[in-house]
């Protein structure tokens, strides 16, 4: 067993190279965002970053976000969702609950307000199920603002949503009209 910080430093260590910079490591994803398990341990040894399988194992079960899968044969993983890099996590089209949030920080909300909320560098903007989680992830950048997203009116005007693995809901952008600000 790993210390926790140790499986936190290996979380965002999984981040980074299955979510944004997989070249750091010289490791390939497949075109779904798969990694072999064995020659991710080996290209992060080679690059000073040691890896077991337990230790990734773990990370990947006891992480509280479920960031990682793990594939069902056990031979490959892959960031669930969060990618900045162009792959198909192979999502499914989903009808999302009436109500979605969105957790930012308030310094940008002069820009949200101008652009609506976009992805960013990542492929798709995050929403959440509820105003709790919402706040604690725009906590994260700063003093934090929560925005609830009509996600009905969003789903009937032709926006598509989809469900991460875990539990995240995705979508390609939210319009101005479509949110309000719940707190700041």
């Amino acid at each position: 067993m790993s210390s926790k910080s140790g499986l936190v430093k290996t979380s965002k260590f999984l981040s980074l190279i299955l979510r944004h910079a997989p070249e750091k490591i010289g490791l390939q994803l497949d075109t779904n965002g798969w990694a072999e398990i064995n020659t991710l341990i080996e290209k992060a040894g080679i690059a000073g970053n040691k890896l077991n399988l337990a230790v990734i194992q773990e990370v990947v079960r006891t992480s509280e976000k479920q960031r990682f899968a793990i594939s069902d044969d056990g031979k490959r993983i892959r960031a669930n969702q969060g990618h900045s890099i162009n792959v198909d996590v192979e999502l499914n089209p989903a009808t999302p609950p009436d109500i979605l949030y969105h957790g930012t920080a308030e310094r940008f909300l002069p820009s949200i307000n101008k652009q609506g909320l976009i992805p960013g560098k990542r492929l798709h903007v995050h929403l959440s199920r509820d105003r709790e989680t919402a706040a604690r992830v725009g906590s994260r950048h700063g003093s934090p603002v929560v925005l609830e997203i009509n996600s009905r009116q969003m789903a009937e005007g032709g926006n598509e949503f989809w469900m991460s693995e875990n539990g995240v809901w995705l979508v390609k952008s939210v319009l101005q009209r479509y949110f309000k600000v719940l707190s700041s």
